[in-house]
Formats: structure tokens, C-alpha cells, sequence
């Protein structure tokens, strides 16, 4: 008994075929388009053509064609006899007339002209002149055939898009090749331009190949050598920087008291000579201080490896010397407190010449800017930070407005352990200068 096909199982089964074949579709497409734009992405920068260049290729194209121009009409109206067998004749006949010149000799200006461009355009200079070659009837071949060898060349060397490049000139070579009639060609044989075509081009492929990584080395050569040149050039300032640093803070702070006790010597040199000397040993002491500071600091800039290794360095200030800091300061008349909280531990010598540094530039700054002002130092020791605070009642305006060299000094000397500088006026008066500076929590 014959049964009967269900038409709704036939009609899905079609449709699954249209589904399937919708897709491989999509698949096809999209395949064919991701090819496209990687044929159009280029695989480095458009040459950059000097006017040398320019003026090479100006010269070519014109030289060229001339020449083909020459070529074209001077073949006008001939006939060739050529001997293809023993006894057999071949009549090669040229274009003939106006009309023959006139295709002639655009085909020579148009090949020849468009190799002015074949560096800048490469891939458009080779298809202008395949089409001219392909246009160019097979008796007068010479007219084109120069300029697209030529432009073989160019597109193969220059051109930055390397895949639509190997696809242009493999079809440009095998329609210049396989066209026309071998009978009467140029080229005696018809796999002459074949075999002459195609090692130019990978020669000329392998040419661009080696100039790509010549250009990439050098320009990664070129690129490392500026970074460290500029590297050399940062170094280079932020050591003059660390270098004035220093020379501000050993010199401004010695010199400041000088000054002091050298004033007060004057003042007092006739009524009472026994405090003017007292205050003039002072600026001795004070000198002293700081030509030994100064020969440490200059030692350090002259000294070679092997000297600043073998010779005997007297270590930085650090907190251990505020005493005698504030000695010095007391000495120039000014009346200072040292408060130290916290339980006293061994801190790196970076960060106790920095606090140092804090200490003897905020004081420095109220003997010359607040005269007749007492001050405040403050330095405490926490588990995760180290804060030193000096403060000032305020005083009599001394030298006037500093520069802000020091304080700015001061915030790029923190800033290289993670510290912060805060300073500004108080409100019951005076200044106030404080500097956090973070610390590994000790066990």
C-alpha cells in the first residue's frame, strides 16, 4: 500500500536547506569582506619622498616618455616583414593614419606620464599602465612595455598595502603576459615577460621586505637613542636640583645667623664689647660651620667612585643633631623649644635629612622674616608617620619677602619618601610650618 509524503515535513526540510545556504552565505561574505579590509590595511607608514625624488621620477617620466613618443610616431604607417618559418613571410603592419598616431601617442604620454606618481601612488601608477599596456596593440608593444615593467617595480617597493599588492601584480603580469598574439609579439617567446616579470618581482617584494625592517630598525634606534638623551637630560636636572637643594639649605641657614650675630655686634660694639665679641665668635662659629658643610657638599660633586668608596665621609645630619641646630639658632637670639613625642627609633638617613632639612629651613626663615619671635619645634615619632611642626609667635618683618626657593625645595625633597610639606599663617599669629612624612610600621 503507497503512502502519501507529508507535505509540512517536506516544506521544513527546504526551508532548513534555505536556512543553510543563507548562511554559508553570510559566512562567504563576511570572510570576503574581512579579506578586503585586510588587503587595505597597510603594513607600514606611506614613504616619505624627498625632492630628490620628486625630480628622479619627474625626469623618468619625461625622459621616457620622449622617447616613446619617438618610438610611436616614427612606427606610423610602416610594415614589417618578419620571417616566422624557412620560406614563410609575416607582414606586421603598424596603426596607420591620424587616428594611429593620435592612439599612439596618448598611450605613450599616458604609461609614461603616470610613472611621475609611482612612488607616492604605486598601486594606481600600475594599473594606469597595465590598462595602457593592454591597450597598446601587439606590433608596437615597446610604447608601454618599458613603463610597466617599471611600474612593476615601483608597486613591488613601494606600495604599503602588501596583500592587494601581491594580488595586482600577479594579475597585472599574467594579463600582460597571456595577451595578444605570440606569432608577432615583441618578445620572441611568449613566457619571455613571464620569466623576466615575475623574479623582478619578488625581488622587488624581498627589496621592500628588507627596507621595511631597515626603516623599523632604524627608527627603534632612533626612538631609544632620544629617550635617553632625554632621560640623561631629566637626570641631569633633577640632580642640579638636589645640588641646589642642598646649597640652599646648608648655606642660607649659616649665612642667616651670621648675619644676625654680625648685626647685633655692630649695635652693640661700643656700649657693651664683651656681648659684641661673644656675638662675633658666633659668626666664626657660624662660618666655620659652613665652609665644612660646604667642602662636604663639594667633596661629593668632585670625588670619583673610588675616592667617594675608599675615603671617609662625615655621614648626613639627621634628627641626632637638632640640638645643635637649635644651639646655633638660640646663640642668634632667637628663643626656641624641641619637643619630641613618641618613642625614639632609627629612621633611614634619607628621611632624617629630610626632617632635618624641614627643621633648620622653618627656623632659618623665622630669624630672618620675624625678628623678636619665639618658635616651636616639634618632632613625633608614630607608627606610621613621622610629623615635625616648627611654629612661631610672629615677629618684627626682618629682610623682607623671601623667594619660596627653600619651601619648594623642601616639598621635592619630601615628595621622594611620599611626605607632604604644610605651611601657612596661624590664626593667633605667627607662621607655622609642618611636614608628614609616611614610615614602615616596625614590628
Amino acid at each position: 500500500m503507497a503512502t502519501r509524503a507529508d507535505p509540512g515535513a517536506r516544506s521544513g526540510g527546504d526551508n532548513e536547506s534555505v536556512r543553510n545556504v543563507r548562511t554559508t552565505l553570510d559566512r562567504l561574505l563576511e570572510a570576503a569582506h574581512r579579506a578586503v579590509r585586510e588587503a587595505l590595511v597597510p603594513s607600514g607608514p606611506p614613504p616619505r619622498l624627498s625632492r630628490r625624488a620628486w625630480q628622479f621620477d619627474l625626469l623618468l617620466a619625461l625622459t621616457l616618455g620622449v622617447t616613446t613618443v619617438y618610438y610611436g610616431v616614427d612606427n606610423v604607417d610602416n610594415v614589417v616583414r618578419r620571417s616566422s618559418a624557412p620560406g614563410v613571410d609575416i607582414l606586421i603592419t603598424r596603426p596607420t593614419g591620424t587616428d594611429g598616431l593620435a592612439l599612439m601617442v596618448t598611450l605613450a604620454i599616458v604609461a609614461s606620464g603616470a610613472l611621475a606618481l609611482r612612488r607616492r601612488y604605486p598601486l594606481a601608477v600600475l594599473c594606469v599602465v597595465t590598462a595602457a599596456t593592454l591597450a597598446t596593440p601587439q606590433s608596437v608593444l615597446r610604447l608601454t612595455f618599458y613603463a610597466f615593467v617599471i611600474a612593476v617595480y615601483s608597486a613591488a617597493v613601494y606600495s604599503p598595502y602588501r596583500v592587494a599588492t601581491l594580488a595586482a601584480l600577479t594579475a597585472a603580469v599574467l594579463l600582460v603576459g597571456t595577451s595578444g598574439n605570440s606569432a608577432i609579439s615583441t618578445i620572441p617567446n611568449e613566457y619571455v615577460i613571464l620569466m623576466i616579470l615575475a623574479p623582478m618581482a619578488m625581488a622587488a617584494v624581498g627589496l621592500r621586505t628588507w627596507k621595511l625592517r631597515s626603516d623599523e630598525s632604524r627608527t627603534r634606534l632612533t626612538a631609544l637613542e632620544r629617550e635617553q638623551a632625554e632621560a640623561l637630560r631629566r637626570a641631569v636636572e633633577h640632580e642640579r636640583a638636589r645640588i641646589a637643594r642642598e646649597l640652599h639649605d646648608v648655606v642660607t641657614h649659616n649665612v642667616s645667623v651670621m648675619v644676625i650675630q654680625a648685626g647685633a655686634a655692630r649695635k652693640i660694639m661700643n656700649t657693651s664689647p664683651d656681648q659684641a665679641g661673644e656675638a662675633l665668635l658666633a659668626v666664626e662659629a657660624g662660618g666655620r660651620a659652613a665652609m665644612t658643610e660646604l667642602r662636604h657638599v663639594m667633596g661629593l660633586l668632585t670625588m670619583d667612585d673610588s675616592a667617594a668608596m675608599e675615603g671617609d665621609l662625615a655621614p648626613q645630619p639627621g634628627l641626632d643633631q637638632l640640638e645643635s641646630l637649635i644651639g646655633r639658632v638660640r646663640e642668634a637670639g632667637l628663643c626656641v623649644d624641641l619637643t619630641v613625642a613618641g618613642p625614639v627609633r632609627p629612621l633611614p638617613p634619607g628621611v632624617e635629612l629630610a626632617a632635618y632639612r624641614v627643621v633648620q629651613e622653618a627656623l632659618t626663615n623665622t630669624v630672618k622674616h620675624a625678628t623678636g619671635a619665639t618658635a616651636s619645634v616639634t618632632v613625633g615619632y608614630g607608627p606610621e608617620q613621622l610629623r615635625v611642626e616648627v611654629t612661631d609667635t610672629g615677629g618684627r618683618p626682618g629682610e623682607g619677602a623671601g623667594s619660596g626657593r627653600g619651601l619648594i625645595g623642601l616639598r621635592e625633597r619630601l615628595a621622594v619618601y611620599g611626605g607632604t610639606l604644610n605651611n601657612g599663617p596661624r590664626l593667633t599669629g605667627g607662621y607655622r610650618v609642618e611636614a608628614l612624612i609616611p614610615l614602615e610600621e616596625t614590628p
